[in-house]
């Protein structure tokens, strides 16, 4: 059973794998050959990803697009974290309602805020600016952090609370050696989805970052993408490489972003 049950997901991920397969196979073909229907094609040449190298500073666009992850990460991680402990734990006064208010912004869907944000943003005088994405992205992923963390912290035992403060702990000691041990998969699993999220987002950055000086890697593909002018071959080599961070990144932590899933798949 456990063969036939291997031989099937080994199916099941051979043609989950074929997007992908497919387009490192069309960023190594030669630009007159992208659009051939085979998977595989021969010869293979690099010279997509050389003239991606060439044509853009893609060091400048990877540390914008890496600063601007890993600060929004931080700031939704504290937020979460701080008002999952309030709501859950403390249980101080107006937290569930401001919870479930919270709750309600999920239903939006981001591209119909993208126009409203970006014009507030111009009158804060954040357009081309770092902020101009940092503070947007965290306000997006703040509710759906909060979800995930308060379920852990909620299904958390209570006892420890409790003999914590018996024991004299302030609030802060409470939440950062009991609370936040407690709750670890739930955290590493927001901070690996948030990164994930903040990466690939494109509308928004697109609105904002005008400035060459101030443009996240995601961006870089529409330049060989367009009606009059376009570079199948040199646009999936840059996907590519826009890929790589994410796959390393999950390589590092899927032991834990999975049991982080499991972990509130079984709670309660």
């Amino acid at each position: 059973m456990r063969i036939w049950a291997k031989l099937i997901l080994s199916v099941a991920l051979l043609f989950w794998m074929i997007p992908e397969i497919y387009m490192i196979s069309v960023a190594l073909r030669p630009p007159d050959s992208a659009f051939e229907p085979q998977l595989f094609t021969l010869p293979i040449t690099l010279e997509n990803f050389i003239t991606v190298i060439r044509d853009n500073p893609l060091l400048k666009f990877f540390g914008n697009s890496l600063l601007i992850t890993i600060a929004t990460v931080i700031i939704v991680l504290a937020f979460a974290s701080t008002f999952a402990f309030a709501a859950s734990v403390l249980r101080l006064r107006g937290t569930m309602f401001l919870f479930t208010s919270l709750l309600t912004t999920l239903m939006i869907p981001v591209a119909s805020i993208v126009l409203p944000i970006a014009i507030m943003l111009r009158s804060f005088g954040w357009i081309n600016t770092y902020q101009g994405l940092i503070m947007p992205y965290a306000a997006l992923g703040i509710p759906y952090a909060i979800v995930i963390i308060k379920t852990f912290m909620d299904d958390s035992p209570r006892d420890l609370f409790e003999a914590a403060l018996i024991d004299g702990c302030t609030a802060w000691q409470t939440f950062r050696h009991i609370a936040i041990p407690l709750i670890k998969p739930a955290v590493i699993f927001v901070a690996v989805w948030q990164f994930i999220v903040t990466w690939n987002e494109f509308f928004l950055a697109l609105v904002v970052m005008t400035d060459s000086s101030h443009k996240t890697v995601t961006l870089v593909p529409m330049q060989y993408s367009g009606m009059y002018m376009a570079n199948p071959a040199a646009l999936f080599a840059i996907l590519v490489i826009i890929a790589v961070p994410l796959l390393v990144l999950y390589t590092f932590v899927q032991k834990y972003f999975i049991a982080g899933l499991l972990s509130g798949a079984v709670k309660g």
